[in-house]
């Protein structure tokens, strides 16, 4: 069941948030110096300060679904969420992000040009065909490391799944013993609402052209090891690759 304390939280914060349509209302809620209570109310003030209050309650609602997913696999809903995740396909568009918290620190924004996709990845180590015939190599091996986050993996399957939409960024929702679970942000770029967006058009930009296929987004950085600085870097930059493959 969902915490107790959060829930009983989330109610008071709503019962809070009330629409101030008398003066007597708008004198607790002076949101600047300069509104004056002896003019009256005008409907620009109001909503100002409507949406002020809402704001404060999306806060407020945020901050108790980021505490609820520090330990997901308390809640029953959890459980039966896996058991839809599940029976869908490997890579499943869904209408609106499981984790909205997660999903708007990452830049989601719930307009036209944004799309989520679910994707499965199974766990574990790369295991390819073992050679039965012929010469035997003494380091013949099945299991392959792929050097690899299994989110990088992730975004890049999405990528390829939708081409002409670019990949933004994504977050983990759930894994049981076989498989892990992350949801993907994409973006559409010829979108209208992307465009007039300055918050989002720097994708629009040709240097962010297939950035999931080299590394740019906040999965593949931290894939790469560019989260740590300092000693025992040395071998990361510029790229693994420019250091012949030794930072791995």
């Amino acid at each position: 069941m969902m915490p107790t304390e959060p829930t009983r939280s989330i109610k008071s914060a709503f019962k809070e948030f009330t629409p101030i349509t008398s003066k007597a209302s708008l004198n607790q809620y002076h949101a600047t110096p300069a509104i004056s209570t002896n003019k009256p109310i005008t409907n620009f003030t109001t909503e100002f300060i409507i949406i002020y209050k809402f704001n404060s309650f999306i806060m407020v609602f945020t901050k108790y679904i980021r505490e609820i997913w520090k330990r997901p696999k308390e809640n029953e809903i959890y459980r039966e969420r896996l058991i839809n995740f599940r029976k869908g396909g490997t890579i499943t568009k869904i209408p609106k992000p499981t984790r909205l918290d997660r999903a708007k620190a990452l830049g989601y924004k719930a307009k036209q040009g944004f799309v989520v996709v679910r994707v499965r990845i199974k766990k574990g180590t790369r295991v390819r065909k073992r050679i039965t015939k012929g010469r035997k190599p003494s380091k013949i091996g099945t299991r392959i490391p792929a050097k690899k986050s299994k989110q990088f993996i992730a975004e890049e399957r999405v990528a390829r799944k939708f081409k002409n939409l670019e990949v933004l960024n994504s977050y983990w929702v759930g894994e049981d013993g076989k498989s892990k679970w992350y949801e993907v942000i994409l973006v559409d770029k010829n979108h209208t609402q992307i465009k007039n967006d300055k918050d989002i058009n720097w994708i629009l930009e040709k240097q962010h052209k297939g950035r999931v296929f080299r590394g740019l987004t906040s999965a593949g950085k931290k894939s790469r090891g560019l989260r740590n600085k300092g000693k025992g870097t040395e071998k990361i930059r510029p790229s693994i690759r420019a250091k012949g493959g030794k930072g791995k």
